[in-house]
């Protein structure tokens, strides 16, 4: 563990609690991570603004892969950015919008399409798309697409995924959340986006570590030897990764971290 010079977390059941937060305790050790210079990485589906948001102390000290690895920036340049193909865009929007109790956001780089819903279920988008505009049809989408988030009230993978999956292997489509269904191109994802910077920084899989709880962390899990599961994590996760941790809501991540930062000290 000592060797390692990347650390990547998911943020939403990762290091997020339930209630959407980052522990004090959290930031504390960042400070430990930096000193010791060890690369920190937020990788989440949320769009960049939202991780922001959430990491604003360190937003300028750490790199953001935001909509699933669609878009990864540091320091406010963005290093990569993967949109849908325009041209597809409008077959998609018929498609999702065709799906019962489903409900489309058109993500991109600095806010989010929503299509009208009620005000409840707008408060609840907001959490995570606290930038957006609310649109009636598809020619209020005026900014380029680098994701599609469906969300269903009930069960995603149940209710979403079985009439999204046909656009596999042309487009990626992942079951991000328990409510979540993400489709973006067929490059994005968390292990391309970590790919990347792994080649940026000249470092290795040996020298990484990874935390994650979803099926949209998979890729990013497989490019570390250092791959965590949360205790709550989707048992895809449980079977890729190569470790566990305790879960999101008993601070997982920090757990690992400070054994993470022993280790290094003793170099």
């Amino acid at each position: 563990m000592k060797n390692v010079k990347l650390v990547v977390t998911d943020m939403d059941g990762t290091l997020l609690n339930s209630n959407h937060n980052v522990s004090p305790k959290f930031f504390d050790l960042f400070k430990a991570l930096k000193q010791l210079n060890i690369q920190f990485v937020a990788a989440s589906g949320r769009p960049y603004y939202s991780i922001v948001k959430k990491l604003e102390p360190i937003k300028n000290d750490i790199i953001i892969v935001a909509e699933n690895g669609g878009l990864v920036i540091k320091n406010q340049n963005v290093l990569l950015s993967n949109q849908l193909n325009p041209n597809r865009l409008l077959e998609l929007y018929k498609l999702v919008t065709s799906i019962k109790g489903t409900y489309p956001i058109f993500c991109t780089q600095h806010q989010a399409f929503i299509l009208r819903a009620s005000d409840e279920l707008v408060n609840t988008f907001s959490e995570y798309y606290s930038v957006y505009t609310i649109i009636d049809s598809f020619e209020e989408i005026t900014d380029d697409v680098i994701k599609i988030a469906l969300y269903h009230s009930i069960n995603s993978e149940k209710y979403i995924f079985p009439f999204v999956k046909q656009l596999k292997p042309e487009l990626n489509v992942v079951v991000s959340g328990n409510h979540w269904v993400d489709i973006s191109e067929a490059i994005t994802n968390k292990g391309n986006a970590l790919t990347f910077l792994q080649k940026q920084f000249n470092i290795s899989p040996s020298e990484t570590m990874v935390f994650g709880d979803y099926n949209n962390d998979l890729e990013m899990l497989k490019c570390a030897k250092y791959s965590y599961a949360m205790e709550n994590a989707h048992p895809n996760v449980k079977s890729v990764a190569n470790f566990e941790t305790t879960s999101n809501n008993d601070n997982g991540v920090e757990l690992v971290l400070e054994q993470l930062i022993t280790e290094s000290r003793k170099n």
